[in-house]
């Protein structure tokens, strides 16, 4: 199930949802299907990242390739569940940074080019 919205993110605002995939095409099909339903109006794909992390009682290092999603705050449960049915990892990481100022015509970009159908 999705995560519900904090309240310090405001409805119409927007945020920047960040994640990470171990494949390069993976991040591509992941990125084309939240464009293509309009959940995120731009979609960064950066050079692979060498991560390290704790899991289960050790420190792992994985090379990933990074993601930055634009979005409306609203949207952010429909993301999470896309990138949650998607991603070949258990935990993967997903969060979601508030934009707190921008320039006004870009952050107006994002609301007019994603799905104004919340549910």
């Amino acid at each position: 199930m999705a995560a519900q919205l904090p309240d310090r993110f405001a409805t119409g605002s927007s945020v920047l949802v960040l994640t990470t995939l171990p494949e390069q095409a993976q991040a591509e099909a992941l990125a084309r299907e939240l464009l293509a339903a309009r959940l995120a109006a731009c979609i960064q794909i950066g050079a692979t990242v060498q991560s390290l992390y704790h899991w289960r009682g050790q420190i792992e290092t994985a090379r990933e390739i990074p993601l930055s999603i634009k979005t409306r705050a609203a949207l952010y449960p429909r993301v999470e569940e896309t990138i949650r049915r998607r991603h070949p990892y258990e935990l993967p990481e997903i969060v979601a940074v508030p934009i707190s100022c921008g320039l006004p015509a870009y952050l107006e970009w994002i609301a007019a080019e994603t799905a104004h159908d919340s549910g």
